[in-house]
């Protein structure tokens, strides 16, 4: 079997852009791979042309390790976001092309399952006023749809330091929140990497009452001195690892000993078996995995691939039953959580398939998502509301 073309599909709302990328090949056979880019969907789809003509036509799809090596390595640049995301929805086309043809789940390719679920927490659902009453509500509507855990970021626009007064405000959201849910939901508390370390330990204590899951990105990602400051002086889970993109920079973070959780997204650190094999050193370390996952319905799916099959996974995250739900219809055999989890899908490859159709009635979009603007949990950018 031989891959014999690519073909590219965007599917638009304000504030994100999904790529989707098809996987054609000469045995009639098509994977389907996604991802979500920040302001670069356009760069993507650029590097994918000549990737294609470079390194992706002709190759065997069953050869995954190969045409990883070759794309991250072949152009003898040092690979970024752009170029493993690239890699990482081709990878995960592969592994479906792999699973459809020998009929079998991806899951039971990487080694079988070690779950029959996966737990699922809820994000992009306080796309509301930002007040405790509605923040209240909302938490409220997301227990009764079944989750048991949920995320949010409750700091408004704050960079570096929180003032007093939007300190106890944001305490006063993530009370409101809490009681909503009751005690025994999970309650992830992300900062979005907007803070000093003493202003993050600050807010972690201030907030430890609450009982939070994790604290998210506390510090922002490039400094890992300051992440192992915060982790010495709270007493909450740390996570950490969506905006790294290459599993080789893992190695620092792990020797640090700063982050309990890790978070890598499928769609931007290589695919699947990239973010498996990370998965392993990461059991090996004691050290949970939570992937970040803004995806759609098909990075969903590849996501619960090494959920299924990895003893030390967490949680995964979940936007579609909340943003911008409708997109869902883009894909046949979606995702779907019941009762808090995603369950074990038996279907052969990823178990999901792309609706072109459906796909062109959402054209891609100048998706923005500005974190330091005023209202950008709501995620309607300036022009949208």
């Amino acid at each position: 079997m031989r891959i014999t073309g690519i073909s590219t599909h965007v599917v638009g709302t304000p504030w994100r852009n999904l790529t989707y990328v098809q996987v054609h090949t000469d045995e009639g056979i098509t994977g389907v791979g996604e991802t979500r880019m920040l302001g670069h969907t356009d760069a993507l789809i650029g590097y994918l042309r000549e990737a294609e003509a470079n390194h992706i036509l002709g190759s065997d799809p069953f050869a995954v390790e190969d045409l990883v090596r070759r794309m991250k390595y072949g152009d003898y640049g040092r690979a970024g976001e752009i170029v493993m995301s690239g890699i990482a929805v081709i990878e995960m086309a592969c592994w479906d092309i792999k699973g459809k043809a020998l009929g079998v789940p991806v899951w039971q390719l990487l080694g079988g399952k070690v779950t029959d679920k996966v737990k699922a927490y809820a994000n992009g659902w306080y796309t509301t006023e930002r007040t405790p009453e509605a923040y209240h509500k909302a938490a409220q509507e997301v227990v009764a749809r079944g989750y048991k855990a949920l995320k949010i970021d409750p700091f408004g626009t704050g960079h570096f330091e929180l003032d007093h007064e939007q300190s106890l405000y944001a305490v006063s959201l993530i009370e409101a929140v809490r009681d909503a849910i009751g005690p025994e939901a999970e309650l992830m508390l992300e900062m979005h990497g907007r803070f000093s370390p003493a202003t993050a330990v600050r807010l972690a204590r201030e907030l430890a009452p609450f009982k939070p899951a994790w604290l998210e990105e506390p510090v922002p990602p490039e400094n890992l001195k300051a992440l192992e400051k915060v982790a010495a002086k709270v007493d909450i889970p740390v996570a950490t690892g969506e905006r790294i993109h290459d599993r080789i920079e893992f190695r620092e973070l792990f020797e640090s000993q700063a982050a309990d959780i890790i978070q890598p997204d499928v769609g931007h650190i290589g695919g699947i078996w990239e973010t498996r094999k990370l998965a392993a050193t990461a059991e090996a370390h004691y050290v949970l995995v939570a992937p970040h996952n803004v995806g759609g319905p098909v990075l969903t799916a590849a996501s619960l691939q090494v959920g299924f099959t990895s003893p030390n996974f967490k949680i995964l995250e979940h936007f579609n039953d909340f943003a911008d739900a409708e997109i869902k219809k883009v894909v046949k055999g979606a995702p779907q959580v019941v009762d808090g989890y995603f369950q074990l899908s038996h279907e052969p490859g990823l178990g999901v398939e792309l609706d072109v159709d459906a796909a062109a009635e959402f054209p891609q979009q100048q998706a923005r998502f500005d974190l330091w603007a005023d209202g950008w949990e709501q995620r309607k950018p300036k022009g949208t509301q």
